[in-house]
């Protein structure tokens, strides 16, 4: 029966990700890499038993629309003006020279432009879980690197929910007629979400307080997380029903709304539980469509694809923390904890083999890159530390 399936996939996703989990953290590996292996342990590609095919995608959106619902809230515009100076022109420049290398290496590998492009963007942009983890982890999430390492994310995040809006109206180009109908669904699109903005920072953020404020004055706990979730998704089907934008992008805005509340900290501590679980759900599900054969079929496309992100998104990171003159430790740390790739990366990918734009093999590639990375990130913080001649990180807050 079809509910038996949602249970089996719930049963099997959260206890096969919980041993994993708890696996890799014993190696002293990210958590994510236990979800990921999880998935692909329950996956169409290993023998066992195999979880629903149709269900996993759908807890896998509810995911995202969490992870975006997370990042909204947690973005900071203040921190983002504090370190803008160095983590605009550093992420851009980052991403650049990440797309260039992978459109280079997917062109070598046989794709098509698009594909090609698609592919070296996905690499450009790193996991917000993961950096911020790890800086956590090191207790540099308050010093200067830590707040450059998170401008610089922010950034890579803002420029990626541009692309998931215009990815979808590029697939379409062919479908539209000349240029000139090109350009005015584009404008039309951005005219939509335009609206969508000015409806949620005019009114979303007049009402939202006192929604926050009513709903705190009933004392419930239950109450109180059901009213933030139900504001996230809501404002999510919001900007894809009525303003055509993504679910991700509406989520994203309600993290931003709530945020700017006075009870955007509570709202944030109180969803922190469900968010955190359907992320694993979301992890578990990317698992799910990872053909772990891909490591023997394509093993120079793995080696080449996991050395765009350790050594060329590192190198493009040093190189922009040099010419703004910063000390040799802040660039090889700053450079560590971007040298990986993680939610952003497959829903991007995810995206591209939706609309066709790439394979299945190409996001074979980019799950296993990003699987690689996670697993190997920190490492990478340990060879910054010994680059860096230090044996642990010292900085004081800033």
């Amino acid at each position: 029966m079809h509910h038996d399936n949602l249970i089996l996939i719930l049963v099997g996703g959260f206890v096969l990700a919980f041993l994993f989990g708890m696996l890799a953290n014993r190696l002293k590996l990210s958590p994510i890499v236990g979800y990921l292996v999880a998935g692909v342990v329950v996956g169409p590609f290993t023998p066992g038993w195999v979880a629903d095919q149709s269900l996993a995608p759908q807890l896998a959106e509810i995911g995202v629309i969490l992870l975006m619902f997370g990042v909204g809230l947690h973005f900071s515009p203040k921190e983002l003006m504090r370190v803008q100076s160095i983590a605009l022109p550093g992420a851009i420049a980052q991403i650049v020279a990440a797309t260039a290398l992978g459109w280079g290496t997917g062109l070598l590998m046989g794709m098509s432009g698009p594909e090609a492009a698609i592919f070296g963007f996905s690499l450009s942009v790193a996991s917000t879980v993961v950096l911020l983890r790890a800086i956590e982890s090191r207790g540099q999430l308050k010093t200067s690197i830590g707040q450059i390492a998170v401008g610089w994310l922010l950034v890579e995040d803002l420029v990626i929910i541009i692309a998931l809006v215009l990815l979808p109206l590029l697939a379409n180009m062919g479908d539209m007629g000349g240029g000139a109908a090109i350009a005015r669904e584009i404008a039309w699109t951005f005219v939509k979400i335009a609206a969508f903005l000015a409806l949620m920072f005019v009114v979303g953020v007049r009402a939202m307080p006192v929604i926050l404020t009513w709903i705190a004055h009933t004392r419930s706990r239950e109450l109180f997380t059901l009213g933030v979730l139900a504001i996230a998704l809501g404002i999510a089907w919001l900007a894809y029903a009525v303003f055509g934008a993504s679910f991700a992008l509406g989520a994203f805005v309600a993290g931003l709304v709530l945020n700017s509340t006075p009870l955007g900290h509570n709202a944030a501590e109180r969803s922190l539980p469900l968010r955190d679980a359907f992320a694993v759900l979301f992890f578990v599900s990317v698992g799910m469509l990872f053909d772990p054969s891909t490591l023997i079929r394509e093993p120079i496309g793995v080696v080449a694809t996991l050395a765009i992100i350790l050594i060329g998104k590192s190198i493009a990171a040093v190189a922009v923390t040099s010419v703004f003159k910063r000390e040799r430790h802040e660039g090889l740390t700053i450079a560590a904890s971007l040298a990986q790739i993680g939610e952003f990366s497959f829903i991007l990918a995810g995206l591209g083999v939706t609309l066709e734009l790439i394979s299945k093999e190409t996001n074979n590639l980019i799950l296993a890159a990003a699987l690689l990375s996670i697993a190997l990130n920190p490492f990478m913080f340990k060879l910054a530390d010994r680059l860096a001649g230090r044996a642990e990180p010292t900085e004081k807050p800033a």
